[in-house]
């Protein structure tokens, strides 16, 4: 499932393009939820990096769209963002914040189904893969590079983002240190798998990852060492 947001101030609109993501869902099988917001005010306020498209409106309330997109990118600089406008002319400044296309209004159906696949193939073939959870019944997309690390409480797993929020669901924490060994992440105790491209310290027991001090158990540290010196030297990007 792909998470959309559609940042327009005309229901009508709002509610064409969702009758498009509905009717290229029959035709593909592609699962979106969609979020709406009829001002740029509301969705950057309460932003979450949890999204893959981004559908921004350009003449919108308050603030303008392509003003909006600058202050996206400052908070997410990986959606992919497509601008809907009847105003051609300004897609060309698109390139300012890395837009991956743009819709003119009227807005056809051929049209929208032809780019919403060119992104979705981005987005899939994104070196930024997403790791998928149930969370209180819902299935929940997460970003690789947004996970700090995964925790273990009592019976639970925790996933903990960037972006603050805490995830719960149930599983192992063997079975997701096999899916996400070879994308940077390793265990420095047996509680604990942290991505290694947010680790900025380390000292003695403790690792700090994305701001966040954890314990290295004396078991683990060599291993949590070698990994951690063998990503960098792989090229691996602190972020």
């Amino acid at each position: 499932m792909l998470n959309i947001a559609i940042v327009e101030d005309e229901i009508k609109t709002q509610e064409l393009l969702k009758s498009y993501f509905a009717d290229f869902t029959k035709k593909s099988g592609e699962v979106f939820q969609i979020s709406c917001f009829d001002n740029p005010i509301t969705f950057l306020s309460n932003y979450k990096a949890n999204y893959d498209i981004v559908l921004m409106d350009i003449e919108l309330p308050h603030m303008n769209g392509m003003e909006a997109s600058h202050k996206l990118r400052e908070m997410d600089k990986a959606v992919t963002l497509i601008f809907v406008t009847n105003m051609a002319q300004f897609a060309v400044e698109g390139y300012s914040v890395n837009a991956f296309d743009y819709i003119v209004k009227p807005i056809s159906s051929d049209d929208f189904s032809l780019k919403l696949e060119r992104a979705i193939l981005r987005i899939k073939s994104n070196d930024d893969p997403k790791i998928k959870i149930l969370v209180n019944y819902a299935v929940k997309l997460i970003s690789v590079s947004q996970l700090k690390y995964v925790e273990v409480i009592g019976h639970k797993l925790v996933y903990h983002t960037l972006d603050g929020e805490d995830y719960p669901t149930t599983g192992t924490l063997k079975d997701v240190e096999t899916k996400l060994r070879s994308k940077g992440f390793a265990k420095c105790n047996s509680c604990y798998l942290v991505n290694l491209r947010h680790v900025s310290d380390v000292d003695g027991q403790t690792v700090t990852v994305g701001g966040e001090v954890l314990q290295i158990s004396y078991p683990k540290r060599k291993d949590f060492m070698r990994a951690l010196n063998d990503f960098l030297g792989n090229g691996g990007a602190i972020i």
